[in-house]
């Protein structure tokens, strides 16, 4: 069993109809052995929601070809769930791979993302997983320049491991005439979005809401971020840990005598 391939989870957040997750199981068949459990429908921003009031269908899917594949009524992060402790039962993951996401996820974006809510229910299990996302929303979205990176950073990840409770996110810029400058090791910038809500009424006259607004940077002049790396077309790779524990804070709630 010393030459058994690593064995590699595929899933993401567009569904498993999606350009970006064809793209990413015939990279990962290069790698090793290759199982899909991706959701039946596009589950943007869910964050990591996990399905708890209703029933969560699993159906098996030829859409790969001779790669075992699953499509699932659920969020990404039921869709590790159900492979880790369902599909493949009888051999845990040696890595989980999410994406390719249609949009950026770096700094804030995090927090939503469906795609990196996969990768961090992994960690979570002790699974090393990468997210990878490409900063182009549109369908048409060319993900051909990404190849080489993801390739490189997955077989590091395969070769290296990943501390228990990491998984990393990476992001690419979109395609431009310019090749990829290189990647990068960043931090999360410190970035949110601006919301503004649009009032609308519907054709009834019924008052119902549109979000918009704006993406404002606050680290604008840090160039160890991934905000920076995309904007000089490079890729950003941030190591992320699901322990949100504020340990700067704790010695300091301890003196409130509560």
């Amino acid at each position: 069993m010393a030459d058994q391939k690593p064995l590699i989870l595929v899933t993401n957040d567009d569904g498993i109809t999606s350009v970006g997750i064809r793209t990413l199981v015939e990279l990962m068949k290069q790698l090793g052995s290759v199982v899909v459990v991706a959701p039946n429908s596009p589950q943007s921003g869910m964050g990591h929601a996990i399905t708890i009031s209703n029933p969560i269908r699993l159906y098996p899917s030829d859409i790969f070809g001779d790669v075992p594949a699953y499509e699932c009524s659920g969020t990404p992060a039921d869709c590790v769930k159900l492979a880790k402790h369902h599909v493949l039962k009888d051999r845990s993951p040696d890595l989980v791979v999410s994406g390719i996401n249609h949009g950026s996820n770096s700094s804030i974006s995090i927090l939503y993302s469906g795609t990196m809510s996969a990768a961090i229910e992994a960690a979570i299990e002790g699974i090393p997983a990468i997210g990878f996302s490409l900063n182009d929303f549109t369908s048409q979205a060319d993900f051909s320049h990404t190849r080489d990176h993801i390739l490189t950073i997955t077989r590091s990840v395969l070769e290296r491991g990943l501390q228990r409770g990491t998984a990393l996110n990476v992001n690419f810029p979109a395609r431009t005439a310019e090749p990829l400058k290189g990647i990068r090791i960043c931090r999360q910038a410190n970035a949110k979005w601006q919301e503004e809500f649009d009032e609308r009424r519907d054709p009834h006259g019924r008052r119902y809401f549109w979000m918009a607004g704006d993406f404002v940077n606050f680290d604008t002049h840090a160039e160890d971020t991934d905000e920076y790396a995309l904007s000089q077309n490079y890729t950003s790779v941030v190591p992320c840990q699901y322990d949100l524990t504020s340990y700067g804070m704790l010695d300091e709630l301890k003196n409130w005598k509560l």
